[in-house]
């Protein structure tokens, strides 16, 4: 299998479609959603790494939340589109699934534990690492072939699933909201996953 997995620290190499050169609204087109998100995503790993106790605590939810809605949208909404309309399909997607894989083990071994513990934030960053190196192949191999298929309309209607599915998973606690009680309510990462994926499935389905 030809792999498109490993990118370096560096930047993505930028596509030569002229369509990427446009800003499309967020609202109304998966790729830019998702590179959005990839934002928050980073925005909360950085917040995750800069506080503690119990509000490292509420960021880490929040960023566990956020990368569980975030994988299932794109396993759901992304990679079957990719892998049937797209020049490699088969080998873009399967790569991006190796990655998610391990870096769900990863998460998932972060979610158990507490946040105070002397190795949690080692992990975390290891965890970073990963997950931003998958962003950049994602964004390079991936998103640069939806931008290269040019359907608006396949776009926007994949936008509105993984915005289903983002509505169950807000970076920022709702005014009011006592985070404990919002945790209580969204349950463990594999709950969350299963709702997202609910989600994004019954939005799909009016699209259909």
């Amino acid at each position: 299998m030809t792999s498109h997995a490993r990118t370096g620290d560096g930047p993505a190499t930028p596509t030569t479609d002229p369509a990427a050169d446009r800003n499309p609204a967020p609202d109304t087109d998966v790729v830019a959603l998702l590179m959005a998100q990839h934002g928050q995503i980073r925005n909360l790993f950085d917040e995750v790494e800069q506080s503690t106790g119990n509000a490292r605590r509420d960021a880490f939810r929040r960023l566990v939340r956020m990368l569980a809605v975030h994988e299932t949208a794109e396993e759901e909404v992304v990679h079957p589109y990719v892998k049937r309309a797209a020049d490699g399909g088969d080998d873009i997607v399967a790569d991006r699934l190796a990655e998610e894989k391990t870096a769900k083990q990863a998460l998932s071994a972060l979610d158990g534990m507490d946040v105070e513990d002397a190795v949690f934030l080692p992990r975390l960053l290891s965890l970073r690492t990963d997950v931003m190196e998958h962003a950049r192949a994602e964004e390079r191999y991936e998103f640069s072939q939806l931008r290269r298929l040019n359907d608006p309309g396949r776009l926007s209607a994949m936008a509105k699933a993984v915005k289903a599915a983002e509505a169950i998973a807000p970076t920022h606690p709702h005014p009011g909201v006592e985070s404990g009680a919002a945790n209580a309510v969204l349950g463990p990462m594999a709950a969350v996953v299963d709702r997202a994926r609910d989600a994004v499935r019954k939005a799909l389905e009016k699209d259909g």
